[in-house]
């Protein structure tokens, strides 16, 4: 396509909420970690493909894949924190963080088991505020 030679009206998407088709035989909880298996929506795990989008805004339900949408928003939001080894400090603000489930974050990679879940914003006694969404 060449350059463009007078006013062009480019649709737009604001980009904080997005709805994406839901993986086969996969429940979405509404205040859930979302991630894109494959490119379909899924509650957060641990495995090493995963890339994190954000929380489901609704739950949704599919039998067989894309037969139902999962609205995600991306943002700022508090996770539980994991224990021991992988618990998050305050020292550990600006840092990576890694899902664990779909309500839990740890500090590392667990081996290289686990996707990123985002950017540390901050740690509270009763969770971590992460970051999360695509291009983040």
């Amino acid at each position: 396509m060449a350059a463009l030679a007078s006013p062009r009206n480019t649709k737009e998407r604001v980009g904080d909420v997005f709805d994406f088709p839901v993986k086969a035989a996969t429940t979405c909880h509404q205040g859930g970690l979302a991630v894109l298996d494959a490119g379909y929506a899924a509650p957060g795990r641990v495995a090493t493909t995963l890339i994190a989008v954000g929380l489901f805004q609704e739950s949704a339900t599919a039998v067989s894949a894309g037969d139902a949408v999962a609205r995600v928003k991306r943002g700022v939001f508090k996770l539980a924190n994991s224990t021991a080894g992988d618990l998050i400090a305050q020292a550990n603000v600006g840092a990576d963080c890694y899902i664990v489930d779909d309500q839990t974050v740890a500090l590392t990679n667990g081996g290289a088991t686990r996707s990123r879940a985002g950017k540390i914003a901050a740690v509270d006694a009763d969770g971590v505020w992460v970051q999360v969404g695509l291009g983040l």
